[in-house]
């Protein structure tokens, strides 16, 4: 039988969700065609699908929901029912069918009912904008309303969903009663609650302004009552009107650490989003929020002075709050886009240095990380001084402060905050690089010396963060390299030699990709070391990284072969400003030489064998590289094919070898000629093509998708059936 008490299929199997899945896309798919509807509505598949919203499996459940919408959508379209009355007295037999399954439910006083007329309503005004859905929201909205009467309120996000997601239809352009239902359910659910709402109201492209201030009061009135906690003279917080925390904001502070917690994170998170919106409200009410964000970090490290018994309630429940701290260091980052008064900013990085100085700012859980980073933010949106190019006397003041705070973190026993130290200079040099004062208290801290000391670092991660870093410093001549104490007339090796070293012989993957990252970027730079001997360089690179066993540091090494191609060909990359520049008056060189230099480097040989490597992302770049050189010398009138030359022969012997897999020895400096000949030979074109395609695209059909699946499930009967 088709329909039963049993499910569709009336057996046993109708109890595998992927059957009940499967019959409901099978569904989806009959409900295409228009002639199917008087199907779907006398077979009593519709009410079935009512039965598989509740289904324990939430896969299903959702598909039942979607399928109702699909199916109320096309019944409503049809071109034989024109348009449809408000009044429902004319609609289809589905449409009313199903308008009146919603009703019921909306009646329902089991909120899983509720919860599943909301969902299908939700769906339904996000993807049908039909002139029938204003009729749709007239017949249903007065029963939606009624929700906000009931005390604790019914399915509420499942509410709020529905109420956003009409707003932002053509329904919500019209007078009907949307945005006073929208206020007054702002007003009627909990803090906790009603900050999603508030949110979603605020990202409104068209909403009245009494309700976008009452949806921003809503968010402010956690920071109003920090305020009003950490106030040491009565007054107004600073926020707009509306927004000053009302009792029910500070019952829920009272009431337990989690729901204080969670309260204040929400709205901290909210906030941040707000404040990168370009429909954020105006004015922004930047400084009294930069002093609620100083204030809340306050009240975590336990330097507040609180007068009052919200406030020591508030030491007391968020001292040590590692999440309060994360979302608080989120939102003062960035807090830094705006502008505050000086003496906000000082508190700023009062608070900052507060942080990054104290030993309780855990890295395990990323604090100190954060504070990092919200130090970063504002430094870089530090003013410049006045008629100069450099740095600010207040950000030079933090600046001297800062380094020694920093020195010590690289001294850390914890490998997190070592981490989180580099990551900060790296960053901070990347910008800051060019300005004198930067460089002045840098070059006379001991932090470009730890950072090298770093570099043997026993945790990986913090090798690979010393490679960058020093890469970084070196890129802006703010790193020298160290002479020996016993005898200070003699230099030890260089950072490039140190670099190698590291690329040659560390044990793990993260720091040999970071210098080869390095090793690029100073390529791309024209960096001192670069440039003393151009093709010693890349050939000691390539060498290197043309055995090692990490796919990224091979995929790298072509990277770093692209651009010395593109450099030969008189197209080089920018260049630091600080770092030692390839001579720009020189013309690009001709195709011949660019050919004997690429063998010089046996850079060819590098990028032939990559063809052939077992990592697919190693060979596409191998690929696009010899593409790319290939149609860059056959306009040009390149060297002729050599023929059958022995170096011909030779070449194409190994790449038979490498094809099977051997390695073989290597082919040694090669001429021009022939390794142009062997280019031209070759289908690169077929190749790329064939490396683009999945590796399962040949197995990709319904049929092998069945067979994974009941491998994976292992051969069972019953199994065999759900995947089916």
């Amino acid at each position: 039988m088709l329909f039963g008490e049993a499910g569709p299929l009336g057996g046993a199997a109708w109890t595998a969700p992927t059957v009940r899945s499967g019959w409901l896309q099978g569904l989806r798919s009959l409900a295409q065609h228009p002639s199917a509807l008087l199907f779907l509505a006398d077979c009593g598949a519709v009410d079935t699908i009512f039965s598989l919203q509740g289904d324990s499996s939430l896969f299903v459940a959702s598909a039942a929901g979607q399928l109702l919408v699909h199916i109320l959508a096309l019944a409503m379209q049809s071109p034989a029912e024109g348009h449809p009355s408000p009044q429902g007295c004319d609609w289809p037999a589905c449409a009313q069918k199903i308008v009146c399954h919603v009703e019921d439910s909306l009646h329902s006083t089991a909120t899983p009912q509720v919860t599943q007329a909301l969902n299908v309503l939700t769906t339904t005004f996000g993807h049908c904008h039909g002139p029938w859905t204003q009729g749709l929201w007239v017949r249903l909205s007065p029963l939606v309303a009624c929700l906000l009467e009931k005390d604790p309120i019914p399915a509420s996000h499942s509410l709020m969903d529905l109420l956003l997601s009409v707003a932002r239809s053509p329904v919500g352009s019209s007078d009907c009663g949307l945005w006073e239902t929208l206020a007054q359910t702002l007003s009627h659910l909990s803090p906790i609650q009603a900050g999603p709402l508030a949110l979603g109201i605020l990202k409104l492209q068209d909403c009245p302004q009494a309700l976008k201030t009452q949806a921003f009061g809503v968010l402010l009135q956690p920071l109003a009552c920090v305020l009003k906690a950490a106030a040491q003279s009565p007054g107004p917080p600073g926020f707009p009107e509306g927004a000053t925390g009302d009792s029910m904001t500070v019952d829920t502070f009272l009431s337990s650490k989690s729901a204080c917690v969670g309260l204040l994170c929400q709205a901290l998170a909210h906030l941040e989003l707000l404040q990168l919106l370009p429909q954020r409200p105006s004015p922004w009410p930047q400084a009294p929020l930069l002093r609620a964000a100083v204030a809340i970090l306050r009240f975590c490290n336990g330097s507040a002075a609180p007068t009052s018994d919200v406030g020591g309630h508030l030491c007391a429940v968020l001292a040590g709050c590692v999440r309060v701290q994360r979302a608080a260091l989120d939102f003062l980052g960035t807090l830094s886009q705006g502008t505050g008064p000086q003496e906000l900013v000082t508190q700023v990085f009062a608070v900052l240095l507060e942080y990054l100085t104290s030993p309780d700012s855990s890295p395990t859980v990323q604090v100190l990380k954060k504070a990092f980073q919200a130090t970063l933010r504002w430094l870089l949106g530090s003013p410049k001084a006045p008629s100069c190019c450099d740095l600010d006397p207040h950000t030079q003041l933090f600046l001297r402060e800062l380094l020694p705070v920093l020195r010590k973190r690289l001294c850390s026993p914890c490998w997190e905050a070592r981490d989180s130290g580099l990551e900060f200079l790296t960053q901070v040099t990347r910008h800051w690089g060019g300005q004198a004062a930067f460089r002045h208290a840098l070059l006379a801290s001991e932090v470009p010396e730890l950072t090298r000391q770093l570099l043997r670092d026993p945790e990986s991660y913090v090798r690979a963060s010393a490679v960058t870093a020093t890469g970084q410093l070196s890129s802006w001549g703010l790193y020298t390299t160290p002479t020996s104490p016993e005898h200070p007339e003699v230099q030890q090796e260089s950072l490039f030699t140190e670099l190698l070293h590291i690329l040659s012989t560390d044990s793990e993957g993260f720091p040999r990709r970071a210098v080869m990252q390095v090793f690029t970027q100073w390529l791309k730079d024209g960096h001192a070391d670069v440039a003393e001997d151009l093709e010693q360089f890349v050939a000691r690179v390539l060498q290197v990284a043309s055995r090692d066993l990490d796919w990224e540091v091979r995929a790298q090494g072509l990277e770093l072969a692209l651009v010395f191609l593109e450099q030969l060909l008189g197209h080089p990359g920018s260049r630091c400003p600080y770092a030692v520049a390839l001579p720009e008056a020189a013309a690009p060189a001709t195709l011949a030489q660019v050919l004997q230099a690429l063998c010089r480097v046996q850079l060819f040989e590098f990028a032939l064998r990559a063809l052939f490597d077992c990592d697919r992302p190693v060979a596409q770049k191998s690929c696009d590289l010899l593409l790319f050189l290939r149609a860059k010398a056959t306009p040009c009138g390149g060297p002729q094919e050599a023929g059958a030359s022995p170096d011909v022969v030779s070449v194409e012997a190994a790449l038979q070898r490498w094809q099977a897999g051997e390695q073989g020895q290597p082919l040694g400096e090669l001429e021009p000629e022939a390794v142009m000949a062997v280019l031209r030979s070759m289908d690169l074109e077929g190749l790329r093509g064939t490396l683009a395609k999945s590796s399962d695209h040949i197995e990709k059909s319904p049929q092998s998708l069945l067979q994974d699946l009941l491998a994976s499930v292992g051969v069972l009967g019953e199994n065999e059936a759900d995947c089916y």
